[in-house]
């Protein structure tokens, strides 16, 4: 099989069968949360979000990611102090984070017994069987970021359980997936997929240590469109891996408009939060080079 021939074979997204369970999975999340009573004084938003939703999952990472949301409070920040409106009133119901886990384990155990892990410190997952695959299911909170202007832009407060917090924005990722993807004629989800499974493959074979997933459709979406719209996939991988390779030397600019963002346009990919570094973006792309037998 030649590399055009092998990496064309890897644009596309899970099964139909495969998509079939990661559609039953979200669905039964869903009916979990309608039916529990607590549920009923809470307005909640349930939402997919990651690589199921923005369709850049592949067969080996094909779990379900769903966000449930409590609207009932706001948290926020403001970029600098009197940004946020100065009329509102302070929340004093009872949903706090630790309310919001607690409900929704008992009701996710309430459907899935015996398959909910709480170990981990942010999602709750749950394992996957013969009909449906494995999910992670977060808790979350409305957020609202007030510019200097007073304009606002809207994501989600995710608490861990130890008490610190993530802030996503993920219908701007949404958004702006599908809009790099209409831009490049559909390639950059199909190139994204290909990274993936490159990576994929080099854990198999012990080439290469595990990547996030996202972390790789983050890279991809940091190159122009230019890259992506080649004549064939061999050049577009080549043109995807040469332009990370070379835009990640050295450190992190201090010019805002030259930092790379994640695709929600919200976040820097690199600073001190993030679980890596342009080091290890170099790396990957240095290995995934050498795997698919690149020469200069």
């Amino acid at each position: 099989m030649s590399l055009e021939t092998k990496l064309a074979s890897w644009t596309g997204p899970s099964s139909d069968s495969e998509q079939d369970k990661q559609d039953r999975t979200e669905r039964m999340i869903r009916a979990a949360i309608q039916a529990h009573p607590a549920f009923e004084e809470c307005t909640l938003k349930v939402y997919a979000k990651g690589s199921y939703a923005n369709n850049t999952n592949v067969k080996s990472d094909s779990d379900v990611d769903i966000v449930v949301q409590c609207n009932d409070l706001t948290y926020w920040e403001e970029a600098s102090p009197g940004a946020h409106p100065a009329t509102f009133t302070p929340y004093t119901g009872m949903w706090t984070p630790d309310k919001l886990r607690t409900e929704l384990i008992a009701a996710l155990r309430s459907k899935f017994p015996d398959h909910v892990d709480t170990s981990g410190s942010t999602a709750i997952r749950i394992d996957s069987n013969t009909a449906r695959v494995e999910a992670d299911v977060v808790p979350a909170f409305n957020f609202k970021y007030y510019f200097a202007s007073g304009s606002h832009r809207e994501g989600s407060r995710v608490f861990k359980k130890d008490g610190t917090f993530l802030t996503n924005y993920p219908e701007q990722q949404l958004t702006n997936g599908r809009a790099k993807n209409n831009a490049t004629g559909g390639r950059y989800k199909k190139a994204v997929r290909i990274m993936k499974r490159v990576e994929n493959a080099m854990v198999d074979t012990y080439y290469h240590r595990e990547v996030p997933s996202f972390f790789m459709e983050c890279l991809v979406y940091n190159c122009p469109d230019e890259v992506l719209t080649r004549a064939t996939w061999t050049d577009i991988i080549r043109g995807v891996i040469v332009h990370v390779w070379d835009q990640l030397q050295g450190p992190e600019p201090t010019e805002e408009s030259n930092r790379w963002l994640e695709p929600n346009r919200c976040k820097y990919l690199f600073h001190s939060s993030q679980p890596w570094t342009r080091a290890d973006g170099r790396d990957f792309v240095k290995a995934a080079w050498n795997y698919l037998g690149f020469t200069s």
